[in-house]
């Protein structure tokens, strides 16, 4: 039963949410608590886990909630539930983009997806922040925690840093500090 249930939330999941991985974060974290599979705070380290892990994060996230909840035949329900939506949406779409895609109607509806998808990024970003307490009363943690991401963002825009090195920089300061 567990299976069946994990498969339909995230082939739901999988069907409705656009703006890629990120995007979906709100959506498998609504899902995953409602369902009593996670906590917030376990649901906030596995997006760090799958974050840093290869592959896409919401599929990694999939993998990892269903690991929790049911082993490797969830981990597996799940990564199918997620996968299978975009696969058969891309090969039916994939047929008819290129006439579609010149098709004013289609090149707007794009245009109004964009800002959706960077709210939803933004919304996952803060509620991520909120649940590590990166928002909220300013204490000595959490201006250092503040100055980490401050100084990778910088690192990243300014001086066009690689991620991964700044990912492993951040790691290091991380265990240095705490």
């Amino acid at each position: 039963m567990i299976l069946l249930e994990l498969f339909k939330t995230f082939f739901t999941i999988g069907l409705i949410s656009f703006g890629g991985g990120y995007a979906m974060i709100p959506v498998i974290e609504m899902e995953v608590t409602s369902h009593g599979w996670m906590t917030i705070q376990e649901f906030t380290d596995i997006i760090a886990i799958a974050g840093m892990s290869p592959g896409p994060i919401a599929t990694n996230s999939a993998i990892f909630v269903g690991y929790q909840t049911a082993g490797f035949a969830g981990a597996v329900v799940s990564a199918l539930g997620m996968i299978l939506p975009s696969l058969i949406i891309i090969l039916i779409i994939s047929t008819y983009f290129m006439k579609a895609n010149k098709h004013r109607t289609v090149q707007s509806a794009f245009y109004g997806l964009r800002p959706i998808i960077v709210g939803l990024i933004l919304y996952a970003a803060i509620k991520f922040a909120v649940s590590n307490e990166l928002i909220g009363t300013m204490s000595l943690h959490t201006f250092s925690l503040l100055s980490i991401f401050a100084l990778s963002l910088l690192a990243l825009i300014k001086f066009k840093i690689h991620p991964a090195f700044v990912i492993i920089i951040a790691g290091v300061v991380g265990v240095t500090f705490y």
